[in-house]
């Protein structure tokens, strides 16, 4: 039971308020399942704490919180939301096999509900650039606190595992009373952006899509995706929250994420696109690729589609991401449909080339045979795979870190991810941001160059810099 001290200081002065009155009933049974650890298995199992709050908005919630890593989480089909402050296990290393190691422990946990959150790097080969060293190569993470929310209200959960965190009855029981709610007061606004730095710039990125183009005639290599990375400094730290809930709002039908390893430094995007969903042994993914902006007029817009869906270079290079996805899931599943056209995907600012893939897993498969398959697709690597990775590690003079690599979460009964893309790194007072086109045979440099600028134009555009940012 908690001390009348402390269960005072969590009520406060006078009549407690609906979250103060959550910490109390979150820290009553944290303390009754801390005191009693008796019986838990010596390796840890997964206790997860919960407990119903009043209406809280999930970011304004994350940007109250003093603990990390810091995170969001928020599906493609809108809706429920998670954002989690601290650590209860942490699982890193250097490739997906290590993601295996969870299923013991969530599966041990006997709650569904259980999920590490966490992603890694595009490349883990390639030497890490200092700025992507606080995220690792593969990290996921088991947070110590959980706010989900949703249509019906929110959720705050505290996970425990034991009888490890028997040992830290109090430091868990501080962090409980150390939960702080939103204030209420408007975050401001983002500063005005000083310089811009390009990498490649003009001339660098013309003569890596003409190597590119020289290769193709060479044979063995179909398709390779090029990205740029523009930095952005600005006269003042950047709040991360702040381009989250821009985000949020500039992007509803997007997976959106949030990963800030320590303060001052995040990653944060919002991917259209799945890498893969499991429930159960059934498995979904996408082959998407190519695109166009969202016209200004209902008759702009239509032209825009059907031009999408008449290019032949957009087909071509789709086609080589669809072929990838087959030949990743393949020998993996049972059965494996690949919807046979291909669709629109549209987005508030843009349109892709969509073609959905299903498929049932073999008995045994795990996450992480699948997530080794299919990182990267041809859509933000190339195909085949290894020539067209080999032509990036060459080619492009920075390194990509988390962009375009796996993120998401892992359960015992279910998982997803996505592909990190259409997202910027956060240092400082320093904002990166990361695009990438598909080159085939046929490509001209100065039109992909200006693919990627509108793909960075729309973000920059989310984030309320628009023309500044040029």
């Amino acid at each position: 039971m908690l001390s009348s001290e402390r269960a005072g200081r969590i009520r406060g002065a006078g009549a407690p308020d609906d979250a103060a009155r959550a910490r109390w009933v979150l820290a009553e049974k944290a303390s009754r399942v801390l005191s009693s650890p008796a019986g838990y298995p010596d390796e840890g199992r997964v206790v997860r704490l919960s407990v119903a709050v009043g209406p809280v908005d999930a970011l304004g919630w994350l940007r109250e919180q003093r603990s990390y890593p810091r995170m969001h989480w928020s599906g493609r089909e809108g809706g429920a939301g998670i954002s989690a402050v601290g650590i209860a296990d942490l699982q890193t290393g250097g490739e997906p096999e290590d993601i295996d190691v969870l299923h013991k422990r969530l599966l041990e946990s006997g709650d569904g509900d259980v999920r590490y959150y966490g992603g890694g790097r595009f490349d883990p080969g390639r030497v890490v650039d200092e700025e992507w060293e606080p995220f690792g190569a593969y990290s996921f993470v088991l947070p110590r606190f959980e706010l989900h929310t949703g249509e019906e209200g929110a959720t705050l959960v505290c996970n425990l595992v034991l009888p490890r965190d028997a040992a830290r009855q109090e430091e868990v029981l501080d962090q409980i009373e150390g939960l702080r709610t939103p204030s209420g007061v408007p975050a401001g606004t983002l500063p005005e952006p000083l310089y811009r730095k390009d990498a490649p710039g003009r001339e660098g990125w013309e003569g890596n899509v003409g190597r590119a183009l020289a290769a193709f005639s060479e044979g063995g290599l179909g398709k390779v995706v090029l990205a740029r990375r523009a930095e952005f400094g600005f006269g003042e730290d950047l709040d991360g929250i702040l381009l989250a809930e821009e985000l949020r709002d500039a992007a509803p039908d997007c997976f959106r994420f949030y990963v800030e390893p320590e303060e001052g430094v995040a990653f944060l995007g919002a991917s259209p696109e799945r890498l893969f969903r499991r429930e159960g042994r059934s498995v979904r993914s996408e082959a998407v690729a190519g695109t166009r902006p969202r016209g200004v007029s209902s008759a702009e817009d239509e032209g825009l589609r059907d031009e999408l869906l008449g290019s032949e270079k957009d087909r071509s290079e789709h086609g080589f991401v669809k072929v990838g996805i087959r030949e990743a899931l393949g020998p993996l599943c049972t059965g494996l449909e690949v919807e046979s056209g291909v669709s629109e995907m549209k987005l508030a600012s843009r349109r892709h080339l969509v073609s959905r893939v299903r498929g049932e897993l073999r008995e045994g498969v795990t996450d992480a045979e699948v997530l080794r398959a299919l990182h990267p697709t041809p859509a933000v690597g190339g195909y085949p795979g290894g020539p067209a990775l080999e032509g990036i590690r060459e080619l492009e003079p920075f390194d990509r870190g988390w962009w375009a690599g796996p993120i998401g979460w892992v359960g015992a009964d279910a998982s997803e991810f996505a592909v990190g893309i259409r997202s910027g790194l956060i240092r400082g007072r320093t904002l990166a941001l990361f695009s990438g086109a598909g080159i085939v045979p046929g490509s001209r440099a100065e039109e992909e160059w200006a693919e990627v600028e509108q793909k960075i134009g729309d973000f920059t555009g989310a984030f309320g810099l628009g023309n500044r940012a040029r």
